[in-house]
């Protein structure tokens, strides 16, 4: 459990003050659809799978699956983004008001579609996706919203997340606006990144690219250890990041403190079923271990943990807090 970085007690002391932690996700909204079967046989009118469906359920998805992940831990949340005018935009709100969950923040747009993603998975294996979404940019009057129900919540707040998906809801214009009002309050401020100009992010506390965004950002690849040490080093100098960790699946995570150590975090070892959502677990457990007290090595080191407890289930699935525990 990186024994050396931080003991079982002082895990769970953590972990009991996720209750009094709040944690604010901004970002783009989404429903994840799995529709599951079985396979038999191959069609006879082209080279696929048939897949006899036996049954289908409705996700949270996108910033709502971060979202959560911190609900499933215990601690306070909110949410601001958007949905469309449809079916699936009503069982969204629906879906959060029944968490109990304020869905203030939530704006929804009428001409733009709620954004769905649906799987079909056969013998716990993706057999194909099909999204709905309408990517351009989010309207100045959804933006303004978003930015006033920030203002209205500010105060309670401990973390908030931002969490790209680069399907609209992000701009520069949004992020500076949320930096503000962050840096005010001396509110933890952290991005899950979907664009490669990094400029973008300029500024804020934490960063939380997996390798290819990492490499995406450098515009190089990343060979070898060294070569991600120089590459990490030089993003958190450029961009005036607090930290920067990098994800890498079964190559567990690297954690770079602007002016302080790099901590390397192995993976923890276990069957992985499925990477789907395990980042939105990682921002989301880092961001409310660190409003809860921890620094940002703690709350690396318990993301990591929770991190390998979503990876063995199938599927966009929350961790929760008792898992955790466990797995400590």
């Amino acid at each position: 459990m990186g024994k050396n970085i931080i003991s079982r007690r002082r895990a769970l002391e953590i972990i009991e003050r996720f209750d009094h932690a709040k944690v604010l996700v901004v970002g783009d909204m989404m429903v994840d659809q799995f529709i599951w079967g079985k396979v038999s046989r191959i069609s006879p009118e082209a080279p696929v799978p048939v897949v006899q469906v036996t049954s289908e359920n409705l996700l949270l998805g996108g910033c709502t699956n971060v979202l959560n992940n911190v609900f499933s831990m215990g601690g306070q949340v909110a949410v601001s983004g958007i949905v469309g005018s449809d079916a699936m935009g009503a069982w969204l709100v629906d879906t959060l008001r029944k968490m109990e969950i304020d869905t203030a923040g939530v704006i929804v747009e009428k001409n733009r579609p709620t954004i769905v993603k649906t799987r079909v998975i056969a013998h716990n294996q993706q057999v194909v996706r099909f999204d709905r979404e309408d990517r351009r940019p989010a309207g100045q009057g959804s933006l303004r919203k978003i930015i006033k129900y920030i203002q209205s919540i500010q105060n309670d707040l401990g973390a908030v997340i931002i969490s790209d998906y680069n399907k609209g809801v992000f701009s520069e214009q949004l992020v500076r606006e949320i930096r503000k009002i962050t840096a005010e309050r001396k509110i933890l401020l952290c991005i899950d990144p979907k664009q490669s100009d990094f400029s973008l992010y300029r500024g804020c506390d934490l960063i939380t690219p997996n390798y290819q965004e990492t490499e995406r950002a450098l515009g190089r690849e990343i060979e070898k250890r060294d070569d991600l040490i120089r590459g990490g080093s030089a993003l958190i100098r450029d961009f005036g990041f607090r930290a920067l960790l990098v994800t890498m699946g079964e190559g567990g995570m690297t954690l770079f403190e602007n002016g302080g150590p790099i901590t390397h975090i192995p993976a923890v070892a276990r069957e992985v079923f499925d990477v789907t959502g395990a980042g939105d677990t990682v921002i989301g457990v880092f961001a409310l271990c660190a409003a809860a007290g921890a620094t940002f090595t703690e709350a690396a080191v318990l993301a990591n943990r929770a991190a390998g407890i979503a990876v063995g289930k199938v599927g966009t699935a929350p961790v929760y807090r008792d898992e955790l525990k466990k797995a400590l």
